[in-house]
């Protein structure tokens, strides 16, 4: 049956009567009140990191509540099994999750979100329904088929909700090819982008935002971040989705500020009266963590992104992290591997490639923040070099800087005669697909593999970048818009659709445009080795 069908039926279920937890109607029945009242989750629900057997729900109360959920494998919600959540207060921006554990491997899942009031716990919220669907474990036979879907930048360089325009379409693109996940890349929200009310554009037509007083300027406070998580939840596509997919989110640098490494100084731009990066890197991560629909690693761990997520025998997720772990962004022309030169960390890195190499599944994706052979600048160092933002550095010839580490990386995989890597990434605002061809690359020693590119989901329009060939990486197709920051009306922006298909196991990587039409399509076939 078709989720939207599924979505419905239990929407209706959500609607007819005001339900309580079992342990709230013990104490009293429930007080019946103009919806007002009653708590409200005006920013919707989500869920994220799916497992064979387990998923995180997320919502936000609009005062201190806690959060109750019901949860069946059945839209009518026959025999729902009934989980009490946290409790949402002021010191979590009134957000709150709960990570749903033992579910029925593979299954379809429907949920309800309640809130109860903590000023008088006999008022509860009319349910807010949502949907996932569970990957299948390890193992099973016989396989199905495996679709998700991929991007990354959401309002970025000014360009917010018109809601006249239809808000941020490319959302409502995605929920309707019925995604087992969708893969948020980074730049999840462009902390660093003031929003104004109008924005002229090129034919002399106005665009119009919604603007509220968080957006309206850079981020400097923790409410300023946590606003831009919330502003994006404004959005009716982005809910929408939100309900209905399971979402994987990773981070770059715009959930802090643009370009953000050791060497970053705010000390020149006036928009900024709190200079203190790592002020702001804290206040926006505990921002990102509170609203990211994301399992939480320890106390040891508490901020850690970088993760696996198995999805079922056809597909190993591994999701990294290159902004946290980074040395400064320099001229990136070191010879040897040192703390200028660490890009992802060489405990990230050993964790990746223990994954690859106890990966069972047939495919292991890699996704990336940012893309390996493009060059991406960050404007010059004292010496007027230029310095680089990712990890390429300009220079085709033997691997330096980041370079170095990613070559590490590769080699590795080659050693351990690793096949079925793909990288996914976004960040550059245009959409591409790379092949990296050793008998092509200045530095040889890997088996050869796909990266694929794309973005934004709702940001301004950019490239193409200039190709860095030390890894013999070979432009086969990409897209980019004509102009510097190309607004959403010119269509220039993009999703990526993957497919694996159950019989065949082959991999095919669709790019995609505003409006989801094709715009290239590669399909791999697995090593057989």
């Amino acid at each position: 049956m078709d989720r939207r069908r599924f979505l419905n039926a239990s929407a209706l279920v959500g609607g007819a009567s005001l339900i309580l937890p079992q342990a709230v109607r013990a104490q009293a029945p429930a007080m019946i009140t103009r919806d007002g009242m009653r708590p409200q989750m005006p920013h919707g629900v989500q869920s994220g990191d799916a497992l064979s057997d387990a998923a995180v729900i997320w919502t936000r109360s609009d005062r201190p509540a806690r959060m109750w959920l019901e949860w069946s494998t059945t839209a009518s919600f026959a025999q729902a099994q009934k989980v009490r959540g946290p409790h949402l207060l002021e010191d979590s921006d009134f957000t709150g999750r709960v990570d749903l554990r033992g579910l029925p491997a593979g299954q379809e899942i429907f949920y309800r979100v309640m809130l109860q009031d903590l000023h008088n716990e006999r008022v509860m919220s009319e349910g807010v329904n949502g949907h996932l669907r569970l990957p299948a474990a390890a193992g099973t036979r016989p396989m199905r088929d495996v679709r998700f879907a991929w991007s990354g930048d959401t309002v970025g360089q000014g360009w917010g909700i018109n809601e006249s325009w239809g808000g941020m379409k490319i959302y409502e693109q995605i929920r309707r090819i019925n995604p087992d996940f969708f893969l948020h890349s980074g730049d999840t929200i462009y902390a660093d982008s003031p929003i104004s009310a109008e924005v002229k554009l090129p034919d002399g037509t106005l665009w119009t935002n919604l603007v509220t007083e968080q957006v309206s300027k850079v981020a400097e406070t923790l409410d300023e971040y946590r606003g831009r998580y919330r502003y994006n939840l404004m959005d009716a596509n982005v809910r929408r989705m939100s309900a209905e997919v399971p979402q994987i989110w990773q981070w770059d640098d715009h959930e802090i500020t643009n370009n953000y490494s050791d060497s970053k100084d705010l000390s020149a731009d006036k928009r900024y009266t709190e200079k203190n990066v790592p002020l702001l890197v804290a206040r926006g991560t505990k921002a990102f963590m509170e609203y990211a629909p994301m399992r939480r690693f320890g106390d040891a761990e508490a901020e850690r992104v970088y993760r696996h997520l198995p999805q079922g025998p056809l597909l190993d997720l591994f999701v990294v992290d290159m902004r946290s772990y980074r040395g400064p962004n320099s001229a990136n022309l070191q010879t040897e591997e040192n703390a200028e030169s660490t890009f992802m960390g060489r405990p990230q890195l050993q964790w990746l490639l223990d994954g690859l190499k106890r990966s069972k599944a047939v495919w292991k994706v890699i996704a990336a923040d940012m893309p390996i052979g493009l060059q991406v600048n960050d404007g010059k160092d004292a010496q007027g070099q230029d310095k680089w933002e990712a990890i390429a550095n300009g220079e085709d010839g033997a691997p330096k800087g980041r370079e170095l580490e990613i070559a590490r990386l590769l080699s590795e995989i080659k050693r351990a005669n690793l096949h079925n890597i793909v990288w996914l990434t976004a960040d550059v605002h245009y959409t591409a697909a790379h092949f990296f061809d050793p008998t092509r690359a200045k530095f040889s020693d890997f088996l050869p593999f796909w990266e694929f590119v794309s973005g934004p989901l709702h940001a301004g329009g950019f490239g193409p970048n200039k190709p860095d060939a030390t890894f013999g990486m070979q432009v086969v197709y990409e897209k980019a818009p004509n102009e510097v920051n190309a607004p959403p009306t010119n269509g220039m922006q993009f999703f990526g659709q993957v497919d694996i298909d159950a019989k065949t196991r082959a991999m095919t990587v669709t790019l995609k445009d505003l409006v989801g039409a094709s715009l290239y399509s590669k399909t791999l076939a697995p090593h057989r080795g």
